[in-house]
């Protein structure tokens, strides 16, 4: 295999895949990333898998010899991350035992324009294939719509690997929508987004996909400057793939029931409350320096004579803080409570200059919604006032 390529297109390659490439392998192999250069395609694919998570990209490079081989992932990144822009020469031979030899083997040599480098390789045959999903079709979303759904999902899942069905983002595909949901208990946000092409007949079909995957899958897709881009998305019970471009991400599903998180949001409400997101989150921050302080609670008086939402803390040892911004209020006064974490993280989300917060009593899950654009619910419990 013989091919020269650009530094800029390697690195940054490499620096995606890589991420699939496990910190401790349960084989060797699994170290390593696969690099298979195509002569008739002039393609060169690169391919990290810890047999739950597999990424592949591919890129444009002058290929004088076909081949495939698996290379070290951490140093090949280390070093074509330090090389300087430019051509660089990937040559590989085979190397016989010799003194300076441990065995037989591969050794692929580097050239950029100024230096030499040898990296011992392992053959392409030993890394494992990833999984294809067979006699499916693909539903396609644009790149807008599926980062939508995963930048108003993915922060409410949870980091609690006990919990493992809730450390995904839930995909509920019908007939021309999907559907991300996420909770972790505590809180939960839904998304909808529009299938570019109608799922048909076909039913309904949910999935639980890690959050990890998902956050690499966000990282890919904002390398990709074209938001109307489609992304085939193949789904199966066992298996999750995302394919564009030249480029694919494949997963394994969570196994477990998902929480019947539609039964949590309420239908009816007492009260109603509007008000400017931006202004409303910078309070939030503000305050939270105080809540930090004092079981990052932060608690809101709705007003509606004054027509006031005022957000406050009392953090006996340290001080307190109190300001109040104008809202419009529908319903009677209510003093309510909240994580000012989950609040803060759920406006950072919601995709609107201004939302709506939707409430019954201090203690009943609260609903925020965009006002106008993206479909999205964030549902956030309240806490226990204590005086």
């Amino acid at each position: 295999m013989k091919l020269v390529c650009a530094q800029s297109d390697l690195s940054t390659n490499l620096s995606l895949v890589s991420r699939a490439v496990p910190s401790r392998p349960t084989h060797p192999v699994l170290a390593n990333v696969l690099l298979q250069a195509d002569a008739q395609t002039s393609q060169v694919s690169l391919t990290a898998f810890d047999l739950s998570l597999g990424i592949r990209t591919s890129f444009n490079a002058d290929i004088w010899q076909g081949g495939a081989i698996a290379l070290p992932a951490k140093l090949l990144v280390d070093i074509i991350s330090r090389l300087p822009e430019g051509e660089i020469t990937l040559d590989d031979e085979s190397v016989l035992e010799t003194e300076t030899s441990t065995g037989e083997g591969l050794i692929v040599t580097l050239t950029p324009k100024s230096g030499h480098y040898q990296v011992r390789a392992m053959g392409a045959e030993e890394f494992p294939e990833l999984p294809i999903i067979e006699n499916t079709e693909p539903l396609h979303l644009t790149t807008a719509a599926l980062i939508e759904g995963l930048r108003g999902s993915l922060f409410a899942t949870s980091g609690d690997e006990t919990k493992q069905v809730l450390t995904g983002v839930h995909l509920t595909v019908k007939e021309d929508t999907l559907e991300f949901a996420a909770t972790d208990g505590h809180r939960l946000a839904v998304v909808e987004t529009i299938n570019e092409r109608p799922l048909g007949d076909s039913g309904q079909l949910e999935v639980t996909v890690p959050a990890k995957a998902l956050r690499e899958l966000e990282r890919m897709l904002a390398h990709n400057t074209a938001t109307d881009e489609s992304i085939a998305l193949y789904l199966d019970r066992g298996q999750v793939v995302f394919a564009w471009q030249n480029q694919r991400l494949t997963t394994r599903t969570l196994e477990g029931q998902y929480p019947a998180y539609r039964q949590l949001i309420p239908r009816q409400f007492e009260r109603q409350v509007t008000v400017e997101r931006r202004q409303f989150l910078s309070t939030l921050e503000r305050i939270a320096v105080l809540a930090d302080q004092k079981n990052n609670i932060v608690k809101l008086t709705i007003d509606s004579s004054t027509q006031e939402l005022t957000l406050s803390c009392e953090a006996q040892e340290m001080g307190s803080g109190r300001e109040s911004m104008p809202a419009q209020i529908s319903g009677q006064d209510i003093e309510i409570a909240f994580n000012v974490k989950y609040l803060m993280e759920g406006l950072k989300a919601l995709p609107s200059s201004e939302i709506q917060m939707h409430l019954n009593q201090n203690l009943t899950p609260v609903i925020f919604t965009p006002l106008g654009g993206l479909k999205m619910i964030y549902l956030a419990m309240p806490v226990q006032i204590r005086n």
